[in-house]
Parts: structure tokens; C-alpha cells; sequence
């Protein structure tokens, strides 16, 4: 061991905690810049470094020192080891795993860069090592894809934006990153951004927890280490990425070599989050964002997509739904998990599944769903593996859920069937996934979404005794007609009592079919068909409840582009749980659950009105009838205006006393009668999120054959959907209904019970909360009359 301690020529940075305008700690960090064997050019850089700097006291410390104990390294407060050259996991390497985590959980720091990332299996950090490790050329700067929820966290400091360049385009550099796969343990803090281009999938950035202490690994360029980037051991200061790469580094160091300094820090992850009381404080940390949904069913952060395993247990209801805890984007799924006791309140429970290191879902626990074998609970999911994707099962722990033992045999179907022919596509070698398992006539039923080459979308249909071994019936529906779709995803087949319901995901719309199953052949008849959703909205699961309904929910994915959805730190959100049965007219009905009229915290409206032409009136309540009845009172009388009121918040309980008050709001629920019998209006609009120069605003036009949501003026944020979407409507006896939820960026819309349109919606201005309503086509003709109604929802959650 030696001290290359030197003098500083280099500016020292200010990496002061958050409660402290003081700079650096005053006695120097004791640094043990790690080497295997030889101190390669890069590890010399990167020693050189730090040694210009008055930051740290280093000392260079061979491997082979800390296995025959020659140096103890509680003489250090961090310990770093830069690598670029290719690493193999020797024994010479492995050997030193002992003093190393003694080190880290006795409260000390380590921070790992380039390739020395790959160490953390050996070291017992993590199971799971980078996949991906080398050499690459960059011929544009690139640097750290920062986490929007971890914007605050001390390696971060003095950087201010998300897209975080730390080398410029030159020379190759040295990486290790996680890309089909995420750690175990560890969580990610960041990804990699080259250019003008984001790169979700190359996560480089990372954290981990290990007994008191904390491991720090980046695996992307630092141009301030790079060999070709020093001259005689001092860093030029005139490259912005220098000046970020500087930054980060001694930002990481400072914070595994003297955490203390970060005491009261927000949103500082040491590990990913597993407890319910983690991801609780890591949804808090999201509450703020306006269009971040209240009510609606949402991952705690990071990527929510298909719901799995809608399951009643034990009088509680559990949420299973794909996630990604590595960011905002689909990749790597886990199965994200929340309970509720009501089916309106919820929280969230640990991660249920987990990809395992060697398991055949190695990529991804793909979607699936939950059943109750005979009174234990178990999971029917697809496990990914390189091209492969084939069913898995697993069995709770216990009766919490929270814990889930896979099946040993895992993959319970090895292969798919020879007939049909089965879709092969660049990323699979047969497309092949999600599950509907159901007990029936003595039996399990299995069905399987897929694409047959050449034709189009299908369902095929197993059966079994139990569910580790399977019989291959054959098809139960082929979609052999124009504009079925190429691949049928997430089928369920659901019993409505004279019909059976069939849906299907085929990648752009949710199709359902209403017909016969054949049990001895597994083959459904189709005899009509429809879409359960004209709008934003995928991959339904339903749950049969013990009262017998049959609840629903979908995916609402974001309708806005990448980037957004990343600088956003979390994306999708599930549907409201729908009631579907089958009308005396063999047509199907979609309702919102009764138990969601626990959420109402206020009538705000409930007033009829004729409009005239061209009114356009915006809705208001009378603040001195409020004030007198109380918040929650449902009968508030409300009154509409020709005026342009204040903003004054409707749902508040402490209004001044006097004339009208704006309704407004991002959490409302509305029901809209409209009777056009007598009147010669086109449609009637609801207008949402309006503000008041209506510069932004969302459209909701009920016209007298559809409903239309008009999301031409919905943003002024460039990277959103401002497409209109259409469902039909006939009207009953000349009228028809309208039940609304409106909830951050979400709108879901009920057409008189028997069709839904679900949008997304994402208004910059914080005065976007505006409500009115107009008529269209009235002319000098008889005006349309319209009763509403409109309530305050509260939260779904707790932060508390």
C-alpha cells in the first residue's frame, strides 16, 4: 500500500448536505483507490484524480493486500475501484468478499465505476451482475439518465437536470450496465443517455444497501478519469461534461465515505425499496405532480402496465400488476402488488414476483393470473428467457400474499404446440403468453394468447387435473378475418350466466365476443362483438368476487411520449374497477363499482339547466350555501353564472361567505342527463380542465350518436396526444347519460351503462381546473335541457 497524497490544483466543489450551506468535511475523506494487479492506465487516472484533489487523503490498495490482511480497512472511509479492463471473477477476486462486506456493513461506503461494476456478485452485493460490459466509442457525449424521483438525491447535487453528460464524444471508454436484466437488491438511480437520446434499458447507475453501508456503482464514461482526458495528473476545466463527470464522482464519494453529511436528505434510496413502509414514502414523494392520479389504482412509481391476479382472499382484495421497479418504461417486469379492504382504499405490499438469476423468467414474470387450488393460492404467469416465453407457476407462503414459492419445474408447458403454426417475430421464437385458468366441469382450463403465422391473433385452450400438467385441446378462436390482429394478448373468458365473454387484446383495441364455449373441445362460437373500451385502455383481468359480480380492470396507458413519461418518474395507471354483466338484450353492461361512491367527499353540483345557443356556461356553487351546510353536505344548492367567478377552490371547506364560486378541480366525479327530445342541438360539451382564457381545456361532446373527447386544446406540452376519440351512443327515448371520473390525467367516461371511452389528458397550467358547459346547434331552436350532478373524490391512498 501507498499514499499518493498531492497537493490540489483543481477548484474544490461544495458537496454540503441539504441542512448545511458548509462545504466538504474539514479532514479529508480516506480513500483506498483499489487495484487487482497491475495499475492499469485508466485505474492511474483515476487515482491521479483524486489524489489532485484536497478532498480525499488516497491511498492505492491491491486486492491481494486485503486477502492476506496486510491492510485493514477500517483505516478507510470509502473504498473505490475503477476498472477498465475486462474482468474475470478469479479466486484472487472472490477471496477478498469477506473483508470487503465487513467494510461496507460496519456503516463505510464503496463506489465501483466501469468495469468493476461486475464485481458485485463476488462480493455478495447482488446476485445478479451486469449483462452487459466493454468497450464502446462514442461519437457524441454521453452520460447518466438521472431518475425524476431521485432528483434530490446528494450524488446529484450541483446537477441540476436529469439528462446528466459526464464524457464527450472521443475515444472508447469503458461500461457496465444492467440491460435485459436489473440487481436483485440494488436500485437503479439512473440509466444512460447518448446524445439527444434517452436509454431506459441501459440502467448504469446504481444502489445498494449492504449491512449499515452503501455501494455506489456507475458504469458509465466519467470524462475526469478517462487517460486521454488528463495531463500530468490534472483534469482540464473547460469541457461542461468534465464539469458534470467532476461533480457526480466526488458527489458519490462523498456520500459512501460520510453519509452523516446527508442526514434528512429527501428520497435517498441505499437499495431498492421493499417494504410496504418504502414504497409508501416512495409514492409520497409523487404526490404533488397533478396529473398523478388520486383514485385510480397506480404503481408507488417507475412503470405500471397489465393488471394480473384481480384476486379476492381472506374478505381482501389484492392487486397484481406488471412492473418495473428499474424506471418510467417497460422492461425487466416484476409483479407489483396492493391490497384493499374496500376496493377503494388501497396500499401497497412488497414486490410479489421477482425475475430469478437463472430461472426461465430470467427477463421478465410476464402477465398471468391468480386462482384459488383448493384453498391455496397460487400464480399462472409467463416466465421470459432469452426468445423463449412459457408458462410458470407459483404458490403463496402464506395467506398475505406477499410471498411466493416457484414451482421447481417451472416452465409447466415446455413447448407450444405443432398446429397450429405458431408466429415467430424478431423478439420471440414463438409468440406465446398470458393466462386465464379456471376450475370447470371437473377440470382446469388454460387459455394462452398467440398469433398463428400467416392468419392472425388466437386463443388456444389446455386442460389438466391440476395445474403443473396440461392436455392441449387446440384453438379456441383463430382471428382469421381482416383487422383481427396480428397477436392476441391477454385473453379471459368470462361466464355473464346465457352467454360467455371472450376479450382479447390485439395491440391496439380491447375486443370482446359474446358467445358459446364448448367445454369437451375447448372452441368458442363467437355470435356478436364490440370494444369494451373506445379510448386508453388494455389488457383487462376481472375478478369474481364473493358476491358474484364480475369486476374488471385495464391498463391505462400514458399518452404521452417517452421522455415525458421518464422526466415524470412514473408511468400507467389501472381503470376503475368496472361491473360487467349482460343486458336482457344479450348486450353487455359497463358500470363503475358501487363502492366507489365511498371516494365522494362533497356534492358540489346538482343542477339542472337550459342552455341556449352557443351558451357556454360556466359551472358554479354558491359559496354562502357551502360555508352554511359543510363540506360533504349533499345538499348544497348550486347556481350557474354568465360571470367569470375568482378561482376559488370548490371543494374546500373554508370559503368566504358571498357570490358564486368557480367549480374547479382534478379529482371529480359527474353524471350528465341529457335530453335532446324537444331541441334542436347537435350535442351538448362538457368542458374539464378548463382554464379560464380556455387556452387549455378538455372537451367532452356528447353529440347525439357519440361521445367525444376533444383533446385538441387539452396541452401545451408538445410531447402529449391531442388526437380526438370516438364512441358510439344511441340515445334511449331521445336522452341519454354520461358518468364521468376525471383524476389527475386520467378521464374515464360511461356511456349510458353500456359504453366506455378512456382518455389521458395532460394540462400544463396550474388554473387548468376549470368546468363549464355549452350546447352546439341549438341556433334560435328550443334549448337542451341538462341536469348534473358533480362531486369531490378523495385519495385513494395514504401518505401518512
Amino acid at each position: 500500500m501507498t499514499d499518493d497524497r498531492q497537493k490540489s490544483s483543481r477548484p474544490r466543489h461544495s458537496i454540503a448536505g441539504p441542512d448545511s450551506a458548509a462545504g466538504a468535511a474539514d479532514e479529508p475523506l480516506r480513500l483506498a483507490c483499489l487495484y487487482l494487479e497491475t495499475h492499469a492506465p485508466a485505474q492511474r487516472a483515476a487515482t491521479n484524480w483524486a489524489a489532485a484533489s484536497d478532498l480525499y487523503s488516497v491511498s492505492k490498495v491491491p486486492l491481494a493486500a486485503i486477502r492476506d490482511g496486510s491492510v485493514d480497512l477500517a483505516e478507510f472511509d470509502v473504498c473505490w475501484w475503477h476498472r477498465s479492463e475486462p474482468l474475470t471473477i478469479s479466486d484472487r477476486v472472490y477471496r477478498c468478499r469477506t473483508a470487503i462486506r465487513k467494510f461496507i456493513e460496519g456503516g463505510k461506503g464503496l463506489l465501483l465505476t466501469g468495469r468493476a461494476l461486475s464485481v458485485v456478485p463476488a462480493w455478495g452485493i447482488d446476485a445478479v451482475a451486469p449483462d452487459e460490459a466493454g468497450h464502446e466509442l462514442a461519437d457524441e457525449p454521453v452520460g447518466y439518465l438521472r431518475k425524476a424521483l431521485y432528483r434530490d438525491h446528494p450524488i446529484f447535487s450541483g446537477l441540476d437536470s436529469l439528462r446528466v453528460r459526464t464524457a464527450a464524444g472521443g475515444p472508447p471508454f469503458s461500461y457496465a450496465r444492467y440491460a435485459s436484466v436489473l440487481p436483485e437488491s440494488g436500485d437503479v438511480l439512473g440509466c444512460t443517455v447518448r446524445g439527444d437520446h434517452d436509454e431506459p434499458k441501459a440502467a448504469s447507475l446504481l444502489s445498494w444497501q449492504v449491512g449499515d453501508g452503501v455501494v455506489i456503482g456507475a458504469g458509465t464514461a466519467l470524462e475526469c478519469i478517462r487517460p486521454d482526458s488528463v495531463v500530468d495528473g490534472v483534469a482540464p476545466e473547460s469541457s461542461h461534461c468534465l464539469e458534470n463527470a467532476t461533480r457526480l464522482l466526488e458527489n458519490a464519494l462523498g456520500f459512501c465515505g460520510d453519509r452523516n453529511r446527508w442526514t434528512g436528505a429527501v428520497s435517498v434510496p441505499e437499495g431498492r425499496p421493499f417494504s410496504s413502509e418504502e414504497l409508501r414514502r416512495m409514492r409520497g414523494a409523487l404526490a404533488d405532480d397533478p396529473h398523478r392520479p388520486s383514485y385510480h389504482l397506480s404503481p408507488p412509481a417507475n412503470w405500471l402496465n397489465d393488471p394480473n391476479g384481480m384476486f379476492e382472499w381472506n374478505g381482501q382484495y389484492h392487486a397484481f400488476y406488471q412492473y418495473n421497479p428499474g424506471g418510467p418504461y417497460h422492461h425487466a417486469i416484476h409483479w407489483g402488488h396492493a391490497v384493499s379492504d374496500d376496493l377503494v382504499h388501497w396500499w401497497d405490499e412488497p414486490v410479489a414476483l421477482t425475475p430469478s438469476p437463472n430461472g426461465p423468467d430470467r427477463d421478465g414474470c410476464w402477465s398471468g393470473c391468480a386462482v384459488d387450488d383448493d384453498g391455496t393460492p397460487r400464480l399462472v404467469y409467463t416466465g421470459g428467457n432469452g426468445r423463449d416465453q412459457l408458462p410458470c407457476l407459483a404458490t403463496a407462503e402464506s395467506d398475505a400474499l406477499t410471498a411466493w414459492d416457484k414451482h421447481d419445474a417451472n416452465p409447466v408447458i415446455e413447448r407450444v404446440p405443432d398446429e397450429p403454426p405458431i408466429l415467430e417475430t424478431d423478439h420471440w421464437a414463438a409468440e406465446f403468453r398470458d393466462h386465464c385458468v379456471w376450475f370447470e366441469n371437473g377440470q382446469w382450463y388454460h387459455l394462452i394468447g398467440t398469433g398463428v403465422q400467416d392468419v392472425g391473433g388466437a386463443v388456444l385452450c389446455y386442460v389438466g387435473t391440476d395445474l403443473e400438467e396440461w392436455t392441449y385441446l387446440g384453438p379456441m378462436l383463430i382471428g382469421d378475418w381482416d383487422g383481427a390482429g396480428e397477436v392476441w394478448e391477454c385473453p379471459e373468458l368470462l361466464d355473464l350466466g346465457d352467454k360467455r365473454l371472450l376479450h382479447v387484446s390485439n395491440y391496439d383495441d380491447v375486443v370482446y365476443f359474446l358467445g358459446e364455449f364448448d367445454l369437451e373441445t375447448g372452441a368458442f362460437y363467437p355470435e356478436s362483438e364490440g370494444l369494451l373500451d373506445y379510448g386508453d385502455y388494455y389488457a383487462p383481468q376481472s375478478m369474481t368476487c364473493s358476491d358474484g359480480r364480475t369486476l374488471t380492470w385495464g391498463w391505462l396507458p400514458e399518452a404521452r411520449n417517452g421522455e415525458a413519461q421518464w422526466d415524470a418518474g412514473w408511468s400507467g395507471t389501472l381503470s376503475l374497477p368496472r361491473e360487467i354483466t349482460l343486458g336482457d338484450d344479450d348486450e353487455i353492461r359497463q358500470r363503475p363499482a358501487a363502492e366507489l361512491e365511498a371516494l365522494r367527499t362533497e356534492r358540489l353540483v346538482a343542477e339542472s339547466y337550459d342552455l341556449e345557443a352557443s351558451d357556454r356556461t360556466p359551472i358554479a356553487v354558491h359559496t354562502a350555501t357551502l360555508a352554511a351546510d359543510g363540506a360533504g353536505s349533499d345538499d348544497a344548492i348550486t347556481e350557474a353564472s354568465d360571470d367569470r367567478p375568482s378561482q376559488a377552490t370548490a371543494d374546500s371547506a373554508t370559503r368566504a361567505m358571498g357570490g358564486p364560486t368557480r367549480l374547479e378541480g382534478r379529482s371529480l366525479e359527474f353524471t350528465l342527463e341529457v335530453d335532446f327530445t324537444d331541441s334542436t342541438a347537435d350535442a351538448v360539451e362538457i368542458g374539464v380542465l378548463e382554464t379560464e382564457d380556455r387556452r387549455e381545456r378538455t372537451g367532452v361532446r356528447i353529440e347525439r350518436e357519440a361521445v367525444v373527447v376533444d383533446r385538441r386544446d387539452t396541452s401545451l406540452e408538445p410531447r402529449t396526444a391531442d388526437e380526438s376519440q370516438r364512441m358510439p351512443l344511441e340515445l334511449e327515448d331521445g336522452s341519454c347519460s354520461v358518468h364521468g371520473f376525471l383524476d389527475g390525467s386520467v378521464l374515464e367516461l360511461f356511456a349510458n351503462e353500456r359504453r366506455c371511452l378512456t382518455s389521458r389528458v395532460y394540462p400544463t397550467r396550474e388554473d387548468a381546473t376549470g368546468v363549464s358547459l355549452a350546447a352546439h346547434g341549438v341556433d334560435d331552436g328550443p334549448s337542451v335541457s341538462v341536469d348534473l350532478e358533480c362531486w369531490s373524490l378523495e385519495s385513494a391512498w395514504n401518505f401518512e
